[in-house]
C-alpha cells in the first residue's frame, strides 16, 4: 500500500509539468560522447516518453570524438582557437564522414520499436536537414579558422512545420552558405540559435559536470547553483575573469550560451549531467532538479490569485485537508473568494498559499489557509506570504491581524503573534468558531 501510494503521489505532482510542456518545443543538445559511450539508447528512452507527453523535440548532435578518431585515422593534426576547431578541407571532409555517421547512428536508435521497452510502438520519425545557414568566422587571435562557421539563419518556419507533422527535428552541426560551402559549427551555437528562433520553452544542455558548479579560490567543496538568473550567470562569468571563482569546462564553454539563449527569448534553459540515467526526466519533472537551470529573472513570483489558480491551490491545500491541519474547503467556495488569496508562484507552478479576511467593523483581519509546499517551506515562501497578508491588512484599515490554529502555533509566536482566547475575536468570527476543533487563536498587532 506504500508503494501504491507513493506512486499515485508521484504521479500527481507531475501532472502539472506534463499539462504545462504539451506542444511546447524542447532544444536537447548533446555531444558525440553521448553516442560514442552507448548512453544515447537511454536518452531515446526518456526523449521517447517526452514525445508521447505532446513535447515537440529538436535534437542538436555533436561529433568531436568521432571527428578526433577519423583525423587520428589519417594522422591529421587539429588546432583549437577559443574551444573552436581551425577546419581546413582534409579537417572538413573528416568532419563530414564523422557527422554523417553520427547523424545516421542516431536515427537508427531512434527508430528502435522492442516490444516490452520504453520504445515500444514509438514510431518516431526523424526530419533532418539544410535548415541551418552558416557564415566562416573568419580571422581569430590571427588565425583564420577557414571552414569553421557559425549561425547565420535557422529556418524556423521549416522546422516548425516538421515538428507540427509530430516529427522530431535532429539537426547536425554543419551549416550551409547560400552559395554551398559547408561550415563546421558548435553544437552549442547551433542549439541557442535554434532555441531562440523557435521561441522554445527549454533548451537543455547535456554535459560532464552535474551543472554550474561554482568553487571560490579558498573553497574545497564545490557548490551546484540549481537555479540562477542571467545576471547571476553573467556575475559567475566576471568573477571566473578576475580569478575570484572557478568553474568547470564544460561549465565555461555552455554558460555563455546559455545566457546568450534566455536574453534571446528562451523561457529556461538547462545544465544537467550526461552521465545520470534519466537526468533529463528528474531535470523536468520533480521540483528541485538535478542540474542547473538558468532563467531570464527570478523563479520565485508572488501575486494575486486568479480564478485559474483554484485547481493549483486545491491540490496544495488537500494534503492539509486531509489530516486535519486546515478546514476543507469546495471548489466552488474557492471560486468564489479566489480574489482573497494571494499566491506563490515557483517557475509557473503554485507553491504556496494564503488568504486574508476582513472584519472592518473591528478593525481585524484573519490570515486564512497559509500553506507552502513541503519542499519549499526553508525558502522564505512563508513570510514572504505573511508579509504580503500584513501589508494589505494594514491598507485596510486594520489594527490587529488574527489566525486560527491547531498545528503551527510556534511558527506564528516565532513571527510576532500572541496566544489569545476566543473572546477577542471578532463579535460574527466568535458565532463560527468550531468548538470541535478547537483551534488556537493567536494575534499580532499591527
Amino acid at each position: 500500500m506504500d508503494l501504491n501510494s507513493d506512486f499515485v503521489t508521484w504521479f500527481r505532482s507531475v501532472a502539472p509539468y506534463i499539462n504545462a510542456f504539451r506542444n511546447k518545443v524542447f532544444v536537447v543538445a548533446f555531444g558525440g560522447e553521448v553516442v560514442a559511450d552507448g548512453k544515447f539508447v537511454e536518452l531515446v528512452h526518456d526523449l521517447n516518453i517526452l514525445a508521447s507527453l505532446g513535447v515537440r523535440l529538436v535534437l542538436v548532435h555533436g561529433a568531436r570524438p568521432q571527428i578526433e578518431a577519423r583525423l587520428a585515422e589519417h594522422d591529421l593534426q587539429t588546432t583549437y582557437v577559443r574551444d573552436m576547431r581551425v577546419t581546413d578541407a582534409a579537417t572538413l571532409q573528416c568532419v563530414k564522414e564523422s557527422i554523417g555517421r553520427v547523424r545516421v547512428e542516431i536515427e537508427a536508435l531512434l527508430s528502435m520499436g522492442l516490444p516490452n521497452s520504453p520504445m515500444a510502438n514509438a514510431a518516431i520519425r526523424v526530419a533532418s536537414g539544410n535548415f541551418v545557414v552558416a557564415r566562416p568566422i573568419g580571422v581569430i587571435e590571427g588565425i583564420d579558422l577557414m571552414h569553421t562557421g557559425e549561425v547565420r539563419k535557422v529556418d524556423a518556419a521549416g522546422i516548425r512545420s516538421r515538428l507540427e507533422q509530430g516529427e522530431l527535428v535532429l539537426l547536425s552541426p554543419l551549416g550551409y552558405s547560400p552559395t554551398g560551402e559547408i561550415f563546421n559549427l558548435t553544437l552549442e551555437n547551433v542549439a541557442a540559435e535554434a532555441a531562440i528562433v523557435l521561441k522554445a520553452e527549454k533548451l537543455i544542455f547535456l554535459m560532464d559536470s552535474t551543472g554550474i558548479q561554482q568553487v571560490g579560490c579558498s573553497d574545497s567543496e564545490p557548490s551546484l547553483l540549481h537555479e540562477l538568473t542571467v545576471e547571476e550567470g553573467k556575475a559567475l562569468l566576471a568573477k571566473l575573469s578576475d580569478g575570484t571563482s572557478t568553474l568547470s569546462d564544460d561549465a565555461q564553454l555552455y554558460l555563455p550560451f546559455a545566457i546568450h539563449a534566455c536574453q534571446g527569448g528562451v523561457s529556461r534553459v538547462h545544465l544537467v549531467s550526461r552521465h545520470v540515467d534519466g537526468a533529463v526526466l528528474q531535470e523536468l519533472f520533480t521540483h528541485s532538479g538535478i542540474g542547473s537551470m538558468i532563467s531570464e529573472g527570478p523563479l520565485q513570483n508572488l501575486r494575486q490569485a486568479r480564478i485559474e489558480d483554484v485547481g493549483a491551490i486545491l491540490q496544495l491545500i488537500g494534503p492539509l485537508e486531509t489530516d486535519g491541519t486546515l478546514v476543507r474547503r469546495n471548489r466552488e467556495l474557492l471560486e468564489m473568494e479566489i480574489e482573497r488569496f494571494v499566491v506563490v508562484e515557483h517557475d509557473r507552478m503554485i507553491t504556496g498559499c494564503a488568504a486574508l479576511y476582513p472584519f472592518a467593523d473591528d478593525n481585524a483581519t484573519e490570515l486564512a489557509c497559509l500553506t507552502v509546499h513541503p519542499e519549499y517551506r526553508s525558502t522564505g515562501c512563508g513570510d514572504a506570504l505573511l508579509k504580503n497578508i500584513e501589508a494589505r491588512a494594514r491598507s485596510q484599515g486594520s489594527k490587529k491581524l488574527f489566525v486560527l490554529t491547531t498545528r503551527t502555533a510556534h511558527w506564528f509566536v516565532e513571527r510576532g503573534f500572541y496566544e489569545t482566547g476566543v473572546e477577542e475575536l471578532p463579535k460574527v468570527k466568535r458565532g463560527l468558531y468550531n468548538y470541535q476543533r478547537r483551534s488556537k487563536v493567536f494575534v499580532k498587532r499591527l
